[in-house]
């Protein structure tokens, strides 16, 4: 097992494309519209039948109790407490400063034109299990969640063959005072939230990762409910030139692989001798790391150590590929950050892992995969509030350019729509 080095000095950075190994999720589509109907016929016994089926689980409670929550809260080790009430303080601080404020532009003759923001009503948030257990995607779904001011959040996350979910994720809801918390994952979880049960509720909007059946489900279900995005496997590149520490550089890939084997590390640099070193480091890291099996089928499947003929053309290709988590460890941070139009979250130097992200910094984890950086932005509070405009027109106003606005609806052939405004300006108040 080794990354490759692929030598693209020569080429246009057009015609390279991101690794990837995202799967067409055209072939779940059938089971997963058989078990979003299921639910939505069945309820709560279609959950309970899922999960004895997919997690081979018998459920006897579907939600988790208030005392099963306080439990968690109070056997946890107190060093997980300690940290994750320090990345919550951090986490919290980068989101409330995103809240938008309303705002007022007067027009003429008294009238006036808003802008008002209200949160959404109830929140869904998926949390996966399976390989590894993920409090940090609570933090990161929840908190902006309860910044922007949502009254309900519901929570899901796939128990063991205990019918348990993870202790360390129900120890980080507790400690954001989420009460409802489900033992369900996979699609159905998913179908729960958006069309609920007797004891799921359907909810406004669903956020949060998960495989490509929560995924495919994800998509299925939008229109019915709000959805943060259509995320993919998750992806690294690394933008870097001589300045770089190479074992830096190979454990910041080797964090990207052990996410998943569909996970994808990339390396762009233009210095032969970093390629090199990034390699042999990557070699000798990964056969110490305990999850080597995820790493090396990562890494022969997606990893690519990209040589290029200069910073511009590693620029150029970083654009391309629009990642999701961006390094740039060169000598010219600043310089080359001002030319990075598409990344979901920006890493700056030597000493600016993506695990600082993912954990504690306090800017959000949930970004944009599979080059969407381009159009779109990491999970914020905006995710969480609606935008309402307001217009207030005086009698005056109105009657100033009733016939100019009528005459517009007429060439679209809207005559009523003329005939509300001459009303106005011929009945005078």
């Amino acid at each position: 097992m080794n990354i490759t080095i692929v030598d693209i000095r020569t080429k246009h950075a057009a015609t390279v494309r991101m690794p990837s190994a995202a799967g067409n999720s055209s072939s779940v589509d059938g089971v997963v519209q058989e078990i979003l109907r299921r639910v939505k016929k069945d309820g709560d016994d279609a959950l309970r039948y899922y999960t004895k089926k997919f997690d081979r689980a018998a459920l006897t409670s579907i939600a988790v109790s208030a005392k099963d929550l306080a439990a968690a809260l109070k056997n946890a080790d107190p060093k997980l407490i300690q940290v994750l009430k320090r990345a919550a303080a951090n986490i919290k601080r980068f989101h409330a400063a995103q809240l938008r404020k309303p705002f007022t532009v007067s027009a003429p003759r008294g009238s006036r034109l808003r802008q008002i923001y209200r949160p959404v009503g109830k929140v869904g948030v998926y949390v996966p299990g399976g390989k590894a257990a993920y409090p940090s995607t609570v933090l990161m779904n929840v908190i902006p969640a309860l910044v922007a001011g949502v009254e309900e959040v519901h929570l899901v996350s796939p128990p063991d063959t205990d019918g348990n979910i993870h202790p360390d994720v129900l120890v980080a809801a507790a400690l954001l005072g989420v009460k409802n918390v489900y033992r369900i994952g996979g699609a159905h979880a998913i179908a729960a939230l958006a069309f609920g049960t007797a004891t799921v509720p359907a909810v406004d909007k669903i956020v949060g990762p998960g495989n490509i059946f929560v995924a495919t489900a994800k998509r299925m279900v939008y229109g019915t409910v709000g959805i943060d995005s259509f995320a993919g496997p998750s992806e690294v590149v690394i933008l870097a030139d001589d300045s770089a520490d190479a074992s830096y550089v190979a454990s910041d890939l080797l964090a990207q692989a052990e996410h998943d084997e569909r996970a994808v590390p990339v390396l762009i640099t233009s210095s032969r001798r970093l390629a090199q070193q990034v390699r042999k480091e990557v070699q000798r890291m990964t056969e110490q790391a305990p999850r080597r099996r995820i790493i090396e089928a990562s890494l022969n499947g997606q990893g690519r150590i990209y040589l290029v003929s200069s910073l511009r053309q590693g620029i150029t290709l970083t654009n391309r590929f629009a990642p999701e988590h961006l390094e740039i460890i060169t000598s010219r941070n600043s310089e080359v950050l001002e030319q990075i139009r598409h990344a979901g979250s920006i890493f700056l130097g030597n000493h600016s892992p993506v695990a600082i992200g993912d954990y504690f910094a306090g800017p959000n984890h949930v970004l944009p995969t599979e080059g969407t950086a381009r159009f779109s932005s990491p999970l914020s509070v905006d995710d969480f509030i609606k935008r309402s405009s307001v217009i207030e027109y005086t009698p005056a106003q109105i009657r100033a350019v009733a016939d100019d606005v009528a005459y517009f609806a007429e060439r679209e052939g809207l005559h009523a729509h003329a005939a509300s405004l001459r009303i106005r300006k011929e009945k005078r108040a």
